[in-house]
């Protein structure tokens, strides 16, 4: 297989940029909140700000949101269905018994349209054409 000179790679025009106004704001917005959150938002800066090769970027889009059930987004939308519901999140058995019926609905109703499979088509077309296919 002959070799494709693509060259240097490690030059400033070919550098990882900064975080973007729009993304970095979201993770400034979630400061404080939780120690997990704040796991979850150094985590999200990482991935964002580390150089990744191609295989990498594929499995990583996948990983994110484009395996339709292995995947981040899905297992927020599980979390999300956890802490809304009283069985799960024993703070929520304070409440009067329609607003605990109210929370887990909203969150059942969150989980459905989280792990909707037409959610993750696109982060799984975007891993698929990394490769080509």
């Amino acid at each position: 297989m002959a070799s494709t000179n693509l060259g240097p790679v490690h030059t400033a025009g070919n550098a990882v940029p900064p975080l973007d106004d729009d993304l970095a704001g979201v993770l400034d917005g979630l400061t404080g909140i939780h120690p997990g959150i704040d796991q979850i938002r150094s985590g999200i800066r990482l991935l964002a700000l580390d150089r990744h090769d191609l295989d990498k970027s594929q499995t990583l889009l996948a990983a994110l949101a484009g395996s339709d059930g292995a995947d981040v987004l899905t297992a927020l939308a599980y979390l999300v269905g956890r802490l809304s519901t009283a069985d799960t999140n024993p703070a929520l058995r304070t409440l009067p018994l329609d607003q605990q019926k109210t929370a887990q609905q909203h969150g059942e109703a969150a989980v459905y349209d989280l792990t909707d499979p037409d959610l993750h088509q696109h982060a799984s077309e975007a891993s698929a054409a990394i490769t080509g296919n």
